[in-house]
C-alpha cells in the first residue's frame, strides 16, 4: 500500500498534470456562416463556438457577460480565436474581467471598427475601442484590402493591444468570402499561441 502510494507519487513529480487548452471560437457581427474558417476549423478540430443570443443586434453588455460566462466555466486554461467584432469583444472584455489570468493567448483576426460611421449606426454601443494592452499575448492579423477595417487602423489596434501585428495582404475582411478555406496559415498562427 506505501509502495503504491510512493510510486503514485513519483510518477506525479516526473509527469505532472498539465491542464488542457480550450480553443473558443468568438465570431463577429452575424455570426460565421458554414463556409468561414471559425467554423470549418470548429468542426475539424472540435473547438468551442461561443454562442451569443443575437448575432444580427449585438449588445455590447449581453456579448460580454455570456463571453465572461464561458471562460469561467471552462474546465481550464483557454485561448481565443476571435474575428471581426468579436475582435473588439475581447479588447472591451479584457478591461474589466476578473477572469483574464485563464486566457492564454488570443488570435484576433480582421477587427471590424465599430468607430466608422456606418458601423456606428449599426453597431450602437459599442464604441469607443477599448485601446488598452491585452494582458494575455496575442496576434492580430490584418489585411491591407479590408472593407470594415483599414490596415492603418487596424496596426493601431495592434499597437495599443500590444499585440503582434501581421499584414496578411489582400484578403479583404478574412472571411468566407475572401476563399480561404480552412486558413491552414491562420491554423498556424493558433498553433504557435498554443505553444507558449
Amino acid at each position: 500500500m506505501v509502495m503504491n502510494s510512493l510510486s503514485k507519487d513519483a510518477r506525479l513529480a516526473v509527469r505532472p498534470e498539465v491542464e488542457p487548452v480550450s480553443v473558443l471560437i468568438l465570431p463577429g457581427w452575424q455570426g460565421s456562416g458554414p463556409e468561414h474558417w471559425q467554423m470549418l476549423w470548429a468542426q475539424r478540430y472540435g473547438y468551442t463556438v461561443v454562442e451569443q443570443n443575437d448575432w444580427y443586434r449585438p449588445r455590447r453588455g449581453d456579448w460580454l457577460a455570456r463571453l465572461d460566462e464561458v471562460i469561467g466555466d471552462a474546465p481550464g486554461p483557454v485561448v481565443l480565436v476571435a474575428h471581426s467584432l468579436g475582435c473588439i469583444l475581447v479588447a472591451a472584455w479584457a478591461s474589466f474581467s476578473r477572469h483574464t489570468a485563464r486566457v492564454k493567448g488570443a488570435l484576433l483576426v480582421a477587427p471590424g471598427d465599430v468607430e466608422l460611421p456606418e458601423h456606428l449606426e449599426r453597431l450602437p454601443g459599442w464604441a469607443p475601442i477599448v485601446r488598452q494592452p491585452l494582458p494575455f499575448p496575442s496576434i492580430l492579423a490584418g489585411s491591407l484590402n479590408d472593407p470594415h477595417c483599414r490596415t492603418d487602423r487596424a496596426h493601431e489596434m495592434a499597437e495599443n493591444w500590444g499585440s503582434q501585428w501581421l499584414n496578411c495582404g489582400p484578403f479583404g475582411h478574412l472571411n468566407a468570402d475572401s476563399s480561404l478555406g480552412d486558413w491552414p496559415q491562420g491554423h498556424a498562427l493558433l498553433q504557435s499561441l498554443l505553444k507558449e
